[in-house]
Formats: structure tokens, C-alpha cells, sequence
């Protein structure tokens, strides 16, 4: 039996999606410990407001979440023809649920619902290959960074040892995914290999149908996108923190490693970035946690706040259930 979303839950979801994410928005963007508090304490000390670099930034995100949505148009090709402007909308709508669920693991549900009924579940196991391949890329760029790091090559060693471990571990775990990704028929069996996806066998066939050419031009996606928020992030550290643009560039991808490793949900990520970032960055530390505050709330906040009103307006098809 295929799986439907009646009116009802449709409705449901979209303004439990929507008053959810405006909570845990106004919680996290309102409390000290929240984003503006760091801001407040930098501009209080007489900083300049780095206005032209914020407004690359905000540019580079529009780029960010572009690529995105080429990537994913690319992935359900297969499954269903999608205009770019339609795939741009699921994308962003994909953020607010994204927001709300551990490491924005759901994204992808909120992607699905744009498109046709009959084709969400297919859908959805394309849709987790463009996971893979931004999971592998953050993996391996995080790994070769950690080795250049100055947590590599100045610290204690014990420390240097845990960094090895991570560094280890991230290329080994980068390697496998990299073969999940090129051998789609294999991740398929991986995944029916889970109990509860059994009833999903047919659907996940779909991963077949992608040919190792198709996903060559899926990968440079992923880095480049990768490319694109590295940059972002370097940019305000260099302006706000004042980081050497170096140094900048070899931790950015460590941080993004630690933080794609550690779970966590809307309310402490900001948190968890904030410090992972000034333990891996060398600089002011207030200026670094109002880099990373401001990398967050460009990419993530501004994105999830449009994708609520989208989740909200936007046309769904929905199935009712036989009566």
C-alpha cells in the first residue's frame, strides 16, 4: 500500500512545522546565549559593522542554497521532472524541518513533499545519496584539514593523538561513504539490510537507476557548495575575527568535521559551533563566536525563516485514503 498524506495531516504538518521553528527561532535568536548577545558585546566595544562583507556573504548563501537545489533537481530526475524554481522552493522549505530535527536530518521530508504523492518515497532514498555526497565531502576535507591544523601540529600529545583519532576516523568513514555513493545498488541493499525499510523494497530500486556518469555530475555539486560556505566562513572570520585568511582556511573545514560529527539539535548547535570553533580557531574569541553566530543565522535562519512562510502558501498535492 502506498503511503499517503491526507489534507488533515498535511495541515498538521505544515503549521506544527512552522509554530515549532518560531519557537525554537525566537528562543534561540532572543536568550543570552543566543546570537544577539555576542553581537551586542562586539559592537558595544566600537567595531565596525562589516556591512559589504555581510552582504557577500548573504550573496554567497543565495549561491549555497542555489547549487543545493540543482543537486537535489539532479537527484530526482529520475523519479519525477522538477522546474528549478519548484526544486529551489522544496529545498529551502527543507530547512525549517531541517531546523527542527537532529544534525537537520529532516530536510529531506520537507524536499519530498514537493514532490507528486506516488513519488515521495523514491524520492526520499534519491534524495539521501545527495546526503552522502555532502557527508563524504565534509568528511574528507575535514580530515586532510586536521592534519595541517595547529590543533595537529602545536598542541600536547594527547591531544595530538586525539586529533589523530578524528583525523583517522573521518578519512576511513569518508572512504566507505565515498563507496556507498559511487555503488548506489549496494547502498540500496545496505539500507533494505534495516527491518522497518523492507516494505520499502520497490521504492528503494530506484537508486538503480543511477549510472556512475550521472554521479560524477552530482559529486563537483557537493564540493562546490562545499567551496562556497568554506568561503563564506572565512570571510567573516577574516573581517570580524581577524584571522589569518590561512589559518581560517585550514580550521574552517575542521570545524564543519567536528560539528557534522557531533549531534545536535536547534538549540545547541549555535552552541556547539560557537565552541568547537574558538577551540580550533586561534584569534578573539568574542569575534569568532560572532562569525560563527552570523555563518548560522545567514545560512540556516534566514532560509528556515523563508521556507516556514513557503511550507505555509505552497501548492502540495496531497492523497486521501480510499473511503
Amino acid at each position: 500500500r502506498e503511503t499517503t498524506v491526507t489534507r488533515r495531516t498535511l495541515l498538521f504538518i505544515r503549521w506544527g512545522v512552522f509554530i515549532a521553528a518560531g519557537v525554537l527561532l525566537y528562543v534561540r535568536l532572543t536568550r543570552r546565549v543566543g546570537m544577539h548577545y555576542p553581537w551586542w558585546l562586539w559592537r558595544n566595544n566600537g567595531e565596525p559593522a562589516p556591512w559589504g562583507a555581510l552582504a557577500i556573504v548573504a550573496m554567497l548563501m543565495l549561491v549555497n542554497w542555489g547549487i543545493e537545489a540543482w543537486k537535489w533537481r539532479c537527484l530526482v530526475r529520475p523519479v519525477q521532472q522538477l522546474c528549478f524554481l519548484r526544486a529551489l522552493t522544496a529545498t529551502i522549505a527543507g530547512t525549517t524541518i531541517g531546523l527542527i530535527t537532529p544534525n537537520r536530518v529532516g530536510e529531506f521530508a520537507g524536499r519530498v513533499l514537493f514532490l507528486d504523492p506516488e513519488h515521495r518515497v523514491q524520492g526520499g532514498f534519491a534524495t539521501i545519496l545527495g546526503s552522502i555526497a555532502q557527508f563524504v565531502v565534509t568528511l574528507l576535507a575535514g580530515g586532510v584539514a586536521m592534519m595541517f591544523s595547529r590543533y595537529m601540529l602545536f598542541s600536547s600529545s594527547e591531544s595530538s593523538h586525539t586529533g589523530m583519532v578524528i583525523t583517522m576516523s573521518a578519512l576511513l568513514i569518508g572512504s566507505s561513504a565515498v563507496f556507498l555513493f559511487f555503488s548506489p545498488a549496494a547502498f540500496a541493499r545496505l539500507l533494505l539490510a534495516i527491518p522497518w525499510l523492507h516494505r520499502f523494497e520497490k521504492h528503494a530500486h530506484v537508486l538503480d537507476s543511477f549510472s556512475r556518469q550521472d554521479l560524477m555530475r552530482v559529486f563537483p555539486l557537493s564540493l562546490l557548495r562545499y567551496a562556497v560556505f568554506t568561503a563564506q566562513f572565512v570571510i567573516v572570520l577574516v573581517v570580524i575575527a581577524r584571522v589569518d585568511v590561512t589559518e581560517a582556511a585550514i580550521a574552517v573545514p575542521v570545524v564543519f568535521l567536528i560539528t557534522t560529527l557531533v549531534p545536535t539539535m536547534a538549540l545547541t548547535e549555535l552552541g556547539v559551533r560557537g565552541s568547537v570553533a574558538t577551540t580550533f580557531i586561534a584569534g578573539d574569541d568574542m569575534g569568532i563566536m560572532v562569525s560563527t553566530a552570523l555563518i548560522w543565522f545567514i545560512n540556516l535562519v534566514v532560509p528556515a525563516m523563508v521556507g516556514g512562510v513557503i511550507l505555509l502558501v505552497a501548492r502540495i498535492r496531497t492523497s486521501e485514503p480510499a473511503s
